[in-house]
């Protein structure tokens, strides 16, 4: 029984294996807006880390959501992340995550991350949202 168990577990890997092939072939251009959680994030992070880190985490999300290895954060962006200090990073931020295509060199990725910073009053009520292209 346990070969079974481990059958059935290869089939699921391969499942997904496929799944994340498909996604790959349709990936294309996209902009979509975020809040990032960096509070969360960064707890029990020490003092001195918190605003490196909070960058990481930002490359991080945006990795997942957008599905490219290459992230590249925005000098603003990284300049609102340390606006309080290297301890005192803003507790959310958010976030434009623009999916461009590599056009110059001959990266091993077709596309990268370009994440900006989008200024908002107040964080409530705000959802994920994708972004028109003439925006």
């Amino acid at each position: 029984h346990h070969s079974r168990v481990a059958k059935s577990k290869s089939e699921i890997m391969a499942k997904g294996e496929k799944k994340e092939a498909k996604a790959k072939k349709q990936m294309d251009v996209l902009i979509r807006e975020c809040t990032i959680n960096l509070h969360k994030r960064l707890h029990k992070t020490t003092f001195k880390k918190k605003a490196p880190k909070a960058i990481k985490e930002i490359k991080e999300f945006a990795k997942k959501m957008m599905q490219t290895p290459d992230v590249r954060v925005d000098v603003q962006l990284n300049k609102y992340v340390w606006s309080k200090g290297v301890r005192n990073v803003p507790h959310r931020v958010r976030v434009r995550l623009h999916r461009k295509r590599n056009e110059d060199d001959d990266a091993a990725d077709q596309f990268y991350t370009h994440v900006t910073h989008v200024e908002v009053d107040s964080f409530k009520q705000l959802a994920t949202k994708v972004v028109e292209e003439d925006a």
